[in-house]
């Protein structure tokens, strides 16, 4: 029978192929169905690479329409992203591309980050670098980020640096006395930065990065927008340099 014999053919170019190529099977009689439901399992049994073959075109395809709408995303809120008036901002800020950062103290990846994060501004040198406070692991991750960013609405960029360096090496928990000994430790002004902790400034800058982690489907820190890239996790400083020559190539 042709069917017998056309069916393993006519599979793999409907796997593979694509819509384009596939079968007709509405074309086909009862009997010419159950038999190259036969053909197709034996077909597939005897040549199992076929399945792994397709799954892997399938995640290929997949991952290149969520790059896509990844870069939709960024480019929608772009000057969320890159200018929004009260982010802190370093590396060299007149660097060529943005890496923005969404960070929580608490979150053991993003202290597994800082280090690669500074090997990758030291040996690219033209990145400029945005972090976005996102608070999401519980009642300490909040009352951290809060701490922060009143200290940089308090005593400015330097101290924040500062504070946030510190909150990221810290390992106790963040209470009023903890707070205190880390700004006093830095020279600050530990009272007006505690007054400053609950006010609406506050809440408004961390409610603005939370909105805009939403907006971008972020649900995880770290996460981080690389130039027109989005980062959903960790990765090493050699594979971000990576990624920014490439959208530097992209961008001409």
């Amino acid at each position: 029978m042709i069917l017998r014999h056309a069916a393993p053919a006519l599979l793999g170019l409907s796997l593979i192929s694509g819509p384009a190529q596939a079968l007709d099977l509405n074309a086909m009689s009862d009997a010419e169905k159950a038999e190259f439901g036969t053909q197709v399992r034996e077909y597939l049994l005897e040549n199992p690479e076929v399945i792994i073959e397709a799954i892997n075109i399938l995640e290929e395809r997949n991952a290149a329409a969520e790059a896509d709408a990844d870069k939709e995303l960024v480019a929608a809120n772009a000057d969320d992203l890159f200018n929004d008036g009260y982010s802190w901002v370093g590396g060299n800020p007149d660097g060529d591309i943005t890496l923005v950062e969404f960070m929580d103290y608490r979150c053991g990846y993003c202290r597994r980050a800082v280090p690669e994060v500074a090997t990758l501004l030291e040996s690219d040198g033209n990145i400029r670098l945005v972090i976005k406070e996102l608070p999401i692991l519980g009642d300490a991750s909040v009352i951290s980020s809060r701490f922060a960013v009143a200290t940089k609405q308090v005593a400015g960029d330097d101290a924040y640096k500062q504070v946030h360096d510190a909150l990221l090496e810290f390992s106790g928990e963040p209470s009023e006395v903890t707070l205190r000994r880390i700004s006093d430790g830095l020279g600050l002004d530990s009272d007006a930065i505690v007054a400053a902790m609950d006010s609406d400034e506050v809440s408004e800058e961390i409610n603005k990065s939370r909105e805009l982690a939403q907006k971008l489907r972020i649900s995880g820190t770290p996460s981080f927008v690389l130039g027109t890239e989005m980062l959903r996790g960790f990765l090493p400083a050699d594979q971000m340099l990576q990624i920014a020559n490439g959208v530097r190539a992209e961008q001409g």
